[in-house]
């Protein structure tokens, strides 16, 4: 799957690129398309570097809770849900300790602690896995609940509009919480399909009811918090509790006689490590992304649904901010990028921008979190896992606009 698709990346934009050169006569395109390899190539290894500070420390960290038992301890609180999602995983292992605290990183917004605990899931997860090079089911359950995790607070995206001078920065709060839950509840119901997983049981709904009771009663709290506090607020209490969650690892670990220093670097070696080896991963996708974008393949993408859309009838106000979309699952800073240019053309607060941010906020970056996650462990067949990822970020696409047309009046 894999190999034809990185092909296919390279293929379409070279097919691309000649119509631009040779049929539209615009022959910088080649040299935009080749400096886009180096650049990319370069920001691959840029990436990788400046995760081993970050990866080092968490996975020492990690290590320590491994060895003291807490990771065994939270997964034994939520055997009963992962019994049922992930029934090849053993019942207490520790793998489904680390997926459960990615999780509560992603809806913190923690993006820092996240990866690092994510990957220490995939390789415990590998451990289980009998073909080290095709993702395991429980592998590919929990990329693609990696990939369209529900984010409670939106820390970065809020920052980004109070830059820009918005006048109600947290209004996108909301309706980006309905977008990924869509896009969550979109991606467990596509791995459930293709797995056979029966969602529909008392034990699994209880946990689902009491997580939507849990965040209906949270929303019900930050609707009280004025919008220019709830980004401070939102900041503090999830930086507040990752610092808790270290100093009660570190102490679970004295208590237990684990030698703290000495788990804490040895499993920071292993973060090391594994940082150095995503990068040949990196570059080759982070390349063939860059390579599509210079091309003109996206902005292509772009006019042919307008195109479409305009054949229908249907209302265009949306198509401005579908850059941002199409680049959300290849790459978080194009992303990023495109969303802060949307907010600088037509402004914080009309309408496209709105969008833009609450579509920047609904999924996560599919494909780099494919190729990290993936990569560290060496899978290379990774059967379902980029069609449930792309159907839940098409839905998170879908609803960001939905809402957006539903919370925000078109200018």
């Amino acid at each position: 799957m894999l190999n034809k698709l990185w092909f296919s990346f390279f293929f379409i934009s070279f097919l691309s690129a000649a119509y631009v050169g040779v049929i539209q006569g615009n022959t910088e395109v080649f040299s935009e398309v080749v400096e886009a390899i180096f650049a990319m190539a370069k920001l691959s290894v840029e990436i990788a570097l400046g995760l081993i500070g970050v990866l080092a420390f968490w996975s020492g960290i990690l290590k320590l809770a491994e060895k003291s038992g807490l990771a065994t301890g939270l997964a034994r609180l939520l055997e009963p849900l992962f019994s049922r999602l992930m029934p090849e995983v053993p019942a207490g292992h520790p793998a489904l300790g680390y997926v459960s605290m990615n999780m509560a990183s992603n809806m913190m917004g923690l993006d820092n602690a996240a990866t690092p605990i994510g990957l220490k899931a995939m390789q415990s997860l590998q451990t289980l896995n009998p073909l080290k090079e095709t993702a395991s089911n429980a592998q590919i359950l929990f990329l693609v609940l990696n990939t369209s995790s529900v984010t409670i607070f939106p820390i970065t995206i809020i920052m980004y509009r109070i830059q820009q001078g918005a006048v109600n920065p947290s209004e996108i709060f909301l309706p980006i919480l309905l977008a990924t839950i869509s896009s969550s509840i979109v991606g467990l119901a596509s791995v459930a399909f293709m797995q056979k997983i029966k969602l529909f049981n008392r034990v699994l709904m209880g946990y689902f009811i009491g997580a939507l009771l849990v965040l209906a009663g949270l929303i019900f709290w930050l609707s009280s918090v004025p919008f220019n506090e709830l980004a401070t607020i939102s900041s503090s209490v999830g930086n507040g509790l990752l610092f808790f969650f270290i100093i009660l690892i570190l102490s679970i670990s004295m208590l237990k006689r684990v030698e703290v220093y000495e788990g804490f670097i040895e499993g920071a070696r292993e973060g090391f490590e594994i940082a150095v080896k995503i990068i040949p991963y990196m570059v080759a996708m982070l390349v063939a992304i860059g390579v599509m974008r210079a091309s003109g393949v996206l902005t292509a993408i772009v006019d042919g649904i307008g195109w479409c859309v305009r054949l229908f009838s249907i209302d265009t106000g949306f198509i401005d901010a579908l850059p941002t979309a199409l680049m959300k699952p290849f790459s978080g800073s194009g992303s990023r990028a495109m969303m802060l240019e949307t907010m600088n053309t037509h402004g914080v607060d009309s309408f496209v921008a709105k969008m833009a941010a609450v579509m920047q906020g609904s999924t996560e970056t599919t494909f780099y979190v494919l190729t990290v996650y993936f990569g560290a462990v060496g899978i290379r067949r990774v059967r379902h896992a980029i069609g449930c990822g792309l159907l839940a970020d098409i839905a998170g696409i879908i609803s960001a606009i939905l809402v957006s047309y539903w919370f925000f009046s078109i200018d």
